[in-house]
């Protein structure tokens, strides 16, 4: 997959270790927040990014073009898929929510794993994720299955080329 891509308004590019403080700050909103140091932070980018070189697969930073700021990170990752049917996966600042960023970083990201033959891509959601589950709808995703985990519910969706 392309590890660069521009939209009309975000560029999308490959995370590199100089990404732990945001990152940090991103995985800070989450409930529960994150333990990481700043230190780790920078060795799990460092490890994401050589094996999204090897890959193809990985996340990318999403900057807005006109302000130049990050607001989130797109991309696929292998988790609980195969390289060949990857899943894809975002999250955004809370602040950048709800102004279709989400929308348009997926779509081009989909775009650009489909642009590599791939046949088929999943993601998965909590059910209480309504706001991703309708970025998935937007852009074609339809529901697969549901499993339950230690975590609880997790729906399956699937997108076709």
């Amino acid at each position: 997959m392309a590890l660069a891509i521009e939209t009309d308004r975000l560029s999308l590019r490959l995370r590199v270790k100089e990404d732990a403080a945001w990152n940090l700050e991103l995985l800070g909103e989450r409930e529960g927040g994150t333990a990481l140091t700043v230190a780790e932070a920078e060795q799990r980018l460092v490890e994401q990014h050589a094996e999204a070189l090897d890959t193809g697969i990985g996340f990318l930073a999403l900057e807005r073009r006109a302000e130049g700021d990050v607001i989130g990170y797109c991309g696929l990752l292998i988790g609980r898929t195969t390289v060949h049917e990857p899943e894809i996966g975002y999250e955004l600042f809370r602040r950048a929510h709800g102004q279709g960023y989400a929308t348009e970083a997926a779509r081009a990201v989909l775009d650009a794993a489909f642009a590599t033959g791939r046949q088929r891509i999943w993601a998965t959601v909590r059910p209480w994720n309504t706001p991703s589950f309708r970025v998935l709808e937007k852009i074609g995703f339809r529901r697969h299955h549901s499993v339950t985990d230690d975590r609880g519910d997790l729906v399956y969706l699937v997108r076709e080329a």
